[in-house]
């Protein structure tokens, strides 16, 4: 028996989502064989033209395409982890560097009195 295509293959997929997307009641439009898009009014009130687009994972032959899924999604929760721990540091250190100034501040003020 023949395999079929890669190309043959990931068409397919994205058509099947792509059809999920035609049910849904947004009434999403088809762009091209890769992307649907949508008008949406944002929290401004002004139109926006947004797309959705399907990208199929290669096979691996390292790992399971739930393995993959998995791996992609515990990267994204450790770099939003990173970012949060930076963000953190960076609140702590403008507290720090305002304490100071505020210090020293009153320190030159006390010795001009």
């Amino acid at each position: 028996m023949a395999k079929i295509s890669k190309t043959v293959v990931d068409s397919a997929l994205r058509n099947d989502i792509f059809e999920a997307l035609e049910m849904d009641e947004h009434n999403f439009i088809k762009i091209n064989d890769r992307q649907y898009g949508i008008i949406l009014i944002d929290a401004n009130g002004v139109e926006r033209y947004c797309r959705v687009g399907v990208i199929v994972a290669e096979e691996r032959e390292d790992m399971t395409a739930r393995e993959l899924m998995a791996s992609e999604i515990n990267a994204y929760n450790e770099k939003q982890a990173s970012k949060a721990e930076k963000a953190k540091a960076k609140e702590a250190k403008i507290a720090r560097d305002k304490k100071m100034r505020e210090e020293k501040k009153k320190k030159e003020g006390a010795e001009n009195e």
